[in-house]
């Protein structure tokens, strides 16, 4: 289904990061080819909308099945091109087929209400879609961080114009466009478009473009809110997070050990739902950080297309030098390294970090790797302090013996999804998923919501005849 042409001259490479090698060839967009793809988007849009809610649908559940039937060689271009492991990459996979069946019954619920007729009007209100969305996607989670905006919006009657992150463009944007085209959805109703920070603000600017559905870095997503409020159009922003884990003495410390490790070292903690910050009651705190390093010596790290790992590679030099830097600045403001804190090129081993304070850039910093930073506090009122001692708010963890102590701590804690006796990685097509704060701008994702975002009111009147009037 995928197969990118050989590397040639006004190709960009497709580089797999764990070993460097180049796996073909895509052509880059630039600014200016934007406005047509856009253009040719709106066009399609129209003759989209007005398909039958029911054949929309059916476009939706016939893409179900292509990318279950190509499910193996998606599962391939994630491996290789994202770096995720091949258990992450099924997942990933998973996740996107269940957008798509969520979806496909979208177009047929009911899209507006009946409001009291006055005076011989018929008066309701009606769902329209917004026309052209633009979604800006990520390299962490290319594939489903791009469909979960895509495919609702495409559902809603809307036209899609995907820019997918340069380092993941065939998993992120390549899979998505030809799964759609199999499975017979009219040309021009999604488009990619390929390239750098140019080419996503000549697509949030444009002036066809309804709404911007970004997923990144807080810093790129306020640049987005900014222009799309400026232009007056809206914006979904889902953005980073600093999230904590929050264990309390009564909990099976074995147990939370290996809750919490997935949720740092995952996808060499590459998702914005990763436990940034451990933070532990003082009685158990030893026992805790000897467990939680058992755990990160114990994993493998290595090429996940040849290898069977728990870790593959970070994404690219840049990143994996921030890591560095951060782990670095850390120890030299007081943290001591208790596992990890080493790389080999872009393989980073899973890190726990002890003696953290509220200072070191392991705290303060999204880290967006293998890092498990612990914070030691006394009581749960300094944990709840601790927690929300930072600007993001996407997910908290509770981990605890007891279910009503961890809701109640939970109240306290000043993030869009709360999880107790879980990790923080946690998502699902039909739950509203989005964070508070530098997290996000309040949007949600999930099927429950996608109503309000991809769509909007209109107020529709209908009088049998022309009603005369005073003048």
């Amino acid at each position: 289904m995928i197969t990118p042409p050989p590397m040639g001259p006004g190709l960009s490479p497709v580089v797999e990061p764990a070993t460097g090698a180049v796996l073909g060839g895509l052509p880059v967009h630039d600014p200016r080819d934007v406005r047509p793809v856009v253009a040719a988007a709106a066009v399609a849009q129209s003759d989209w909308a007005a398909t039958p809610a029911v054949e929309r649908a059916e476009v939706l559940r016939r893409a179900a099945l292509v990318l279950r039937e190509h499910r193996a060689e998606v599962v391939e271009w994630l491996v290789r091109e994202s770096g995720s492991v091949r258990g992450k990459a099924e997942h990933e996979v998973g996740s996107v087929l269940d957008e798509l069946w969520v979806a496909s019954a979208l177009p047929t619920q009911p899209y507006g209400q009946l409001l009291p007729d006055a005076g011989g009007r018929h008066s309701s209100a009606r769902r329209v879609p917004l026309g052209v969305v633009a979604v800006i996607s990520p390299w962490n989670v290319p594939l489903l961080l791009g469909a979960r905006a895509a495919v609702p919006a495409i559902a809603l009657g809307n036209a899609v114009v995907l820019k997918p992150d340069p380092r993941t463009r065939v998993c992120g944007g390549q899979v998505l466009l030809e799964v759609f085209r199999e499975a017979g959805l009219p040309e021009d109703v999604l488009r990619v478009v390929d390239g750098g920070a140019d080419v996503g603000r000549a697509l949030t600017v444009d002036p066809e473009v309804a709404m911007v559905a970004f997923t990144g870095s807080t810093e790129v997503g306020r640049h987005i809110g900014a222009e799309a409020g400026r232009l007056l159009k809206r914006a979904s922003l889902e953005l980073g997070g600093n999230n904590a884990v929050v264990v309390l003495d009564d909990v099976d410390l074995e147990a939370a050990a290996s809750a919490a490790a997935w949720g740092s070292f995952f996808h060499q903690g590459q998702v914005c739902m990763a436990a940034g910050r451990h933070i532990v009651l003082d009685s158990v705190a030893d026992r805790y950080l000897e467990l939680l390093s058992e755990r990160a010596d114990a994993l493998a790290v290595g090429d996940p297309w040849r290898e069977d790992v728990a870790l593959g590679p970070l994404i690219d030099e840049a990143q994996a030098a921030r890591v560095d830097r951060i782990v670095a600045e850390s120890v030299a403001a007081g943290a001591k390294v208790l596992a990890g804190g080493t790389r080999d090129g872009l393989f980073y081993r899973p890190t726990v970090l002890a003696d953290v304070t509220a200072d070191a850039p392991a705290f303060t910093e999204e880290v967006f790797g293998p890092v498990a930073p612990v914070v030691v506090v006394a009581d749960e009122d300094e944990a709840v302090a601790a927690a929300n001692n930072t600007e993001h708010g996407l997910v908290a963890s509770v981990l605890t013996g007891s279910v009503r102590r961890g809701l109640a701590l939970a109240d306290r804690l000043a993030t869009g999804i709360v999880h107790v006796n879980d990790q923080t990685i946690e998502d699902d097509a039909y739950v509203p998923f989005g964070g508070w704060g530098a997290s996000g701008n309040g949007s949600r994702h999930g099927a429950g919501r996608s109503w309000e975002e991809f769509t909007r009111l209109q107020w529709l009147t209908a009088r049998d005849h022309v009603q005369p009037s005073p003048f």
